[in-house]
């Protein structure tokens, strides 16, 4: 499967960018592959418009972002993201705040991971922490990734 992962970050550089390294470790180990991998920083407008310069092309068929999905001030992926949704997929964010809770407690409800269908390309909203990350590639999407956009091309 074709995706594209996007880091959301005022302070991550590609090197520095643990979660997003994981997020493409665990995609090629799966066998998929990654068309695309970009940086933006904390900004809804370029995030939005990060996904936007994907949509509709058979080059991206899912978009994993990480980063920006907690309540600080400057977090505002989830806004940026959710606004481009056709469908949401609410399943994946109670799912994940269900398994992170196992890992971290209460502080699980802080997190605003999502997932939702835009043009035809599943998208889904992870937290910086690459152990969230891993938690949702390794529990969630990869299980799940080819399913999905079966069920989104039909």
């Amino acid at each position: 499967m074709p995706c594209l992962v996007l880091t959301v970050s005022d302070t991550r550089t590609v090197e520095t960018d643990t979660s997003g390294q994981a997020i493409v470790a665990l995609l090629e180990a799966a066998g998929h592959t990654v068309a695309a991998r970009e940086l933006v920083p904390d900004d809804p407008i370029k995030v939005a418009e990060a996904i936007r310069a994907h949509l509709g092309r058979k080059n991206v068929r899912a978009v994993i972002t990480t980063g920006g999905t907690g309540i600080t001030s400057r977090d505002t992926t989830y806004e940026a993201v959710t606004a481009l949704f056709e469908k949401h997929m609410n399943g994946f964010g109670e799912l994940f705040r269900m398994l992170s809770y196992a890992q971290v407690g209460a502080a699980a409800m802080l997190s605003r991971a999502c997932a939702g269908v835009v043009t035809g390309c599943v998208v889904f909203v992870l937290p910086g922490s690459e152990a969230a990350v891993r938690l949702a590639m390794e529990k969630l999407i990869l299980p799940e990734l080819g399913h999905v956009v079966r069920e989104i091309s039909r």
